[in-house]
């Protein structure tokens, strides 16, 4: 070996290539950690530069920064975006870093549509569940209500929607929607009638109920006025209704519950 000429000089290249790429390293390192480039702002702004109504940058800022480590350089920015997207009211965060000791924290809030089941939880217009204060939640509009199974928060959204749609010709909308564990629907209308749509085999399936609903509900409410509490929509040929001194079953022999 020590008369290869060129494997020695090969071997002492490779090792000065080695220290070389150690003392950059070490160089780098030493820069990186220098105390200007310690994070001294973190800015927090809204998304499409929309006004964040229930998220307080200056109070964000301070109770994620604390959790936050390392520097310019070396902060792990996933990290970062998961404690904020621990915060309240925060959907979805996305950070990003500004030359030479800046990260820039852009916020999408949650806007609020209703409650999720009796825990207290909160429900957005996108059909995330998420913990925040109630009553900061009713300061933008009144609370729906929506309850159902874990996991079909988005399908319960989704079809309050359809709902909304088909029962547009009555100038009603509904406030309350309930999936029950064997997927049978429920709602309540904001005028307090409430109305039991049983399970869904089909989105057909639903629709022509709430159609055969909208045909007939202009009769009863000419004929019952507000005494309505109850319509059954089960039935595959017509309907059940309760109401105030009024029984009516229109399947056959089937019977309906109501006051009398």
């Amino acid at each position: 070996m020590w008369q290869d000429v060129r494997l020695l000089n090969a071997t002492a290249n490779t090792l000065y290539g080695l220290v070389a790429l150690a003392v950059v390293a070490s160089c780098l390192w030493w820069v990186a950690h220098r105390p200007y480039f310690t994070l001294q702002v973190i800015r927090v702004e809204a998304t499409q530069h929309e006004p964040l109504r229930h998220i307080n940058p200056l109070t964000v800022r301070s109770a994620a920064l604390a959790r936050i480590k390392g520097n310019f350089f070396t902060a792990n920015l996933d990290a970062v975006r998961q404690t904020f997207e621990s915060v309240p009211w925060v959907r979805k965060a996305t950070v990003r870093r500004s030359w030479p000791n800046q990260l820039i924290v852009t916020v999408e809030e949650h806007t609020p549509l209703g409650t999720w089941g009796d825990d207290g939880r909160l429900i957005s217009v996108k059909g995330d569940v998420f913990v925040a204060n109630l009553a900061e939640a009713e300061e933008d509009a009144r609370l729906l209500a929506f309850e159902g199974p874990e996991g079909s928060e988005k399908e319960v959204i989704a079809r309050w929607q359809d709902l909304n749609a088909w029962l547009a010709p009555l100038n009603v909308s509904t406030e309350e929607l309930s999936l029950s564990d064997r997927y049978a629907w429920t709602l309540k209308l904001n005028n307090g009638v409430k109305i039991e749509l049983g399970r869904e085999k089909t989105t057909a399936m639903l629709k022509e109920r709430v159609d055969r609903l909208v045909t007939v509900y202009p009769q009863l409410v000419a004929l019952l006025q507000d005494r309505i509490e109850n319509i059954d929509m089960r039935y595959p040929n017509g309907l059940a209704l309760k109401a105030q001194g009024l029984n009516i079953g229109t399947q056959g022999n089937k019977k309906a519950n109501g006051k009398t």
